[in-house]
C-alpha cells in the first residue's frame, strides 16, 4: 500500500499541483501561533511541551484515523494516504522556481534568474554572477528535493499510515518557524524544535545522499561526502550537498555576496564550475534517485509478500 500511495500521490501532484499550499501553511501557522501564546515564556522546557503538543498530537490522531479507515476499507485508507502525501510532499512545491530559473539562464536573462532565486531563497540576489546563481539554484534544488520528497517518503514508509509524513512536515515547519528564529523570545523556546528536526533528519539525509551516490558518480560522491561534508556550516546538510555535488560532477559551496557582504563557505565537489547545463544534471539526478527508492520499496514489498 505504501508504494502505491507514493506513486499515486506523485502522479496526482504532477498532473494537478495543489493550489492552496499557502492556505494549508497559514492554518499550520495559526496553530503554531496559538501554541506560542499558550506556552512560550522563553524557556526550553516550554518549547519541548509546545513541540510535543504541536507534532505528536496530530500524528497520533492521523494514525488512529488511518487505522479506523483501514478496518472499514483498505481502499479508503489508501485514499487517505494519497491525500496526506499530496498535501505534504511533491516536486511541484519547489520545481517551478527551479524550472523558471533554468529557463531564464538558457535565455541569458540573468536579471530574471536573480529575481526568481531571490524569491526562492528569501534574500537579495541582485549581485550574483551567472555561476553563483547556478550554484545556489542547484544547492536549493537538492535541499528541497530531500525535504519535500525523499525525507517525507522515508518517514511515510517507516511509520503506519501517513503518520510519518505528517511528523516530518510538522517538524520541519516548526524548525523553520521556531528553531531558526533569531527573535529573542524564541531562541530558547525553539531550541528543542531545532534539535528534534535534526534528529528526525539524521537518517533520511543519509539515505538521500546514498541514493544520489548510487545513481550518479558513486566514487566522487562518496569521496566528497567523506572529506567535505563536515566542513559545511550545517554538517548534516553538508552530507547531502557534498554527495550531490560529487554525483553530478559540479562545484558547489564557495563564497558569494549578499547585501554587499561576502558570505564565506567551503567548496563542495571536485568537478566543473556550475552553469545552466548542470541544472539539467540536477533534475536528472533527483528523478533517478526517486526511481531507485521506488524500486527498492517494490523489492521490499515483494520480499515481504513471499516471506
Amino acid at each position: 500500500m505504501g508504494l502505491i500511495s507514493l506513486i499515486a500521490a506523485l502522479l496526482l501532484e504532477q498532473w494537478r499541483p495543489l493550489a492552496n499550499h499557502r492556505y494549508l501553511y497559514s492554518q499550520v501557522a495559526q496553530y503554531a501561533n496559538f501554541l506560542e501564546r499558550q506556552f512560550n515564556a522563553g524557556e526550553v522546557q516550554q518549547g519541548v511541551v509546545a513541540w510535543l503538543v504541536a507534532v505528536l498530537l496530530p500524528v497520533i490522531i492521523v494514525g488512529l484515523v488511518h487505522a479506523q479507515l483501514f478496518s472499514w476499507s483498505p481502499l479508503v485508507a489508501l485514499a487517505f494516504n494519497v491525500a496526506a502525501l499530496y498535501c505534504t510532499m511533491g516536486f511541484r512545491q519547489f520545481s517551478h522556481y527551479f524550472t523558471d530559473i533554468h529557463l531564464a539562464l538558457k535565455r541569458d536573462d540573468l536579471t530574471g534568474a536573480r529575481e526568481l532565486l531571490a524569491v526562492w531563497r528569501g534574500h537579495d540576489c541582485s549581485g550574483l554572477s551567472r555561476e553563483e546563481v547556478s550554484r545556489l539554484t542547484i544547492e536549493e534544488a537538492l535541499t528541497a528535493s530531500h525535504r519535500h520528497v525523499f525525507a517525507v517518503a522515508f518517514w511515510f514508509v517507516l511509520l503506519p499510515g501517513p503518520s510519518g509524513a505528517i511528523l516530518y512536515r510538522l517538524a520541519y515547519f516548526l524548525y523553520r518557524r521556531w528553531g531558526e528564529s533569531d527573535t529573542p523570545d524564541l531562541v530558547q523556546f525553539g531550541r528543542f524544535a531545532k534539535q528534534a528536526f535534526r534528529a528526525l533528519d539524521w537518517l533520511p539525509m543519509r539515505f538521500t545522499a546514498a541514493a544520489f551516490a548510487v545513481v550518479g558518480d558513486f566514487e566522487d560522491a562518496i569521496y566528497c561526502w567523506r572529506t567535505q561534508a563536515a566542513q559545511w556550516p550545517d554538517p548534516l546538510l553538508g552530507i547531502l550537498l557534498a554527495a550531490g555535488a560529487g554525483a553530478i560532477g559540479v562545484r558547489l559551496g564557495g563564497p558569494y555576496v549578499i547585501h554587499g557582504t561576502a558570505v564565506e563557505r567551503p567548496q563542495l565537489g571536485t568537478g566543473d564550475e556550475a552553469d545552466a547545463g548542470f541544472l539539467d544534471s540536477t533534475i536528472g539526478l533527483v528523478w533517478r534517485a526517486l526511481v531507485l527508492w521506488l524500486l527498492m520499496l517494490m523489492l521490499l514489498g515483494i520480499a515481504r509478500a513471499l516471506s
